[in-house]
């Protein structure tokens, strides 16, 4: 009686609980990978600590690449942009969601496999790999930059480490980057469980929110004062590079808003499942409006002298009472956020590697040494990658133009269109389609006009 009594409650909570839990042809112990690779008896995560760990997700050093597309498309059409995939990030992952309720997958990869296959599936571990490694890479870089410094077309811009000590090979990115990568990277990717990191997410997201705050107030103060000009409202172009140049901020933007290959884990961590889409629309709500702001207010404050990485602007005379000191705290503020999201970004990326090179294998998180031998493997390419590769806008529109857009349109626009169990609407084909072509068309203008742009500047000398 007791037990008949308590069991349909838990049905409610949590989507895992109604699975059938009792089967006489069952192991007690797993046999196979799980690929969902998560801790199938926990689901205790808040709503607030879901939020935070999708919102952590998504604002990574994404934010940082938005004023440049602000000096590319103009502040009108960047805005639109910025809130355009807002909507169709939410879109996407609402069929993802949809259709992994109809499938009984949950993950991603289990999604991806029963709408095409083993091979769907080894295509999106791949594409995860490929995103976020990259973007990982990102965010090394920003860090490198932010404490010791970046040179941008031969103007050198000091990094905070370099403005309170001088230059010493100590506080040089490689050095800085190492004990980085000991000190936070390597225990943060120690953590076995997503919910473990809702504290870490809830603290970098109140950094980011500094970092927005600290940048509207010296925008603001420098208004008043009459300092800034007149932003460029439209694009400006002048011939075919130039215009096709538009393009390009397409991957940045899609890398911004990426989030699918962790909505599986966090709802799977959820008290109540069915709150997935709260969280989804919540997280996305937050993070569009620190988007719009930062772009904005960016943009208003460089101008055309935004770089690629706008935290690099930060390093000069601010023309304003405490400038250098507000710009310390702008750059070590989100310096430390991105160091905080490094752990959320990681989980996913473990998970499907291992999946990817073991598929039969026990769950990762009962096999201590294959868990650091995969961890420590990735930390060491994604430092090497960080020392290797010299600016954010390569690597974010790389992983943007190519694996990025397959995670967040092309992949949930296909198992859409499959529809296996034939539950897409006319109005679900529809988008699905116009995401395709959007994605597609825009990153092969992208990937064309910077194989362009490349060849026309090393072909330039020789003329």
């Amino acid at each position: 009686m007791t037990i008949g009594s308590i069991k349909p409650v838990k049905e409610k909570k949590s989507r895992k609980s109604k699975q059938p839990v009792v089967d006489d042809q069952s192991p007690l112990l797993p046999t196979k990978h799980q690929e969902d690779g998560g801790f199938d008896e926990f689901n205790g995560a808040s709503f607030s600590g879901a939020v935070f760990n999708l919102s952590t997700t998504i604002v990574g050093a994404g934010i940082m690449a938005l004023p440049a597309t602000m000096k590319v498309l103009g502040l009108i059409p960047g805005i639109i942009m910025i809130i355009l995939m807002a909507f169709l990030t939410e879109a996407s992952v609402e069929l993802l969601i949809r259709f992994s309720r109809t499938s009984k997958s949950v993950s991603y990869g289990g999604l991806m496999g029963d709408a095409f296959g083993k091979y769907g599936k080894m295509l999106l571990q791949i594409c995860i790999l490929v995103n976020n490694i990259g973007v990982l890479i990102v965010y090394m870089i920003i860090i490198g930059d932010v404490l010791s410094g970046t040179t941008s077309s031969g103007t050198h811009h000091a990094g905070v480490l370099e403005g309170w000590f001088g230059v010493h090979w100590w506080n040089g990115r490689f050095s800085v980057l190492l004990v980085t990568t000991l000190g936070v990277f390597a225990p943060l990717a120690c953590l076995k469980r997503i919910n473990s990191l809702r504290y870490t997410s809830a603290l970098s997201v109140a950094l980011a929110v500094v970092f927005l705050v600290v940048t509207v107030g010296i925008t603001i103060f420098k208004l008043i004062n009459g300092s800034i000009l007149m932003p460029r409202l439209l694009p400006s172009f002048y011939d075919l590079t130039s215009f096709l140049k538009l393009f390009t901020v397409v991957p940045v933007l899609v890398t911004a808003y990426i989030c699918h290959y962790n909505v599986h884990s966090i709802e799977n961590e959820l008290e109540d499942s069915r709150q997935i889409r709260a969280v989804v629309q919540s997280a996305l709500a937050l993070c569009s409006s620190v988007y719009v702001l930062t772009s904005i207010f960016g943009f208003l404050l460089f101008g055309d002298a935004t770089l690629d990485d706008v935290l690099a602007n930060f390093d000069a005379d601010l023309g304003i009472p405490f400038g250098s000191l507000l710009n310390d705290v702008v750059r070590v503020s989100y310096a430390a956020h991105l160091m905080l999201v490094f752990p959320i970004v990681f989980y996913p990326l473990r998970l499907n590697l291992d999946g990817l090179v073991f598929p039969s294998a026990r769950p990762l998180t009962l096999d201590n040494l294959r868990f650091a031998l995969i961890s420590g493997g990735l930390i060491a390419i994604i430092f090497l990658g960080a020392n290797f590769i010299p600016s954010i806008w390569d690597a974010f529109q790389f992983t943007g133009a190519t694996a990025a857009v397959c995670i967040g349109f092309i992949f949930p626009a296909a198992v859409t269109l499959r529809d296996r169990y034939g539950i897409a609407t006319k109005r679900d084909k529809i988008l699905c389609i116009f995401m395709i072509v959007l994605a597609v068309f825009s990153n092969l203008v992208a990937i064309y006009s910077d194989a362009y742009a490349l060849i026309k500047k090393n072909s330039s000398p020789r003329e």
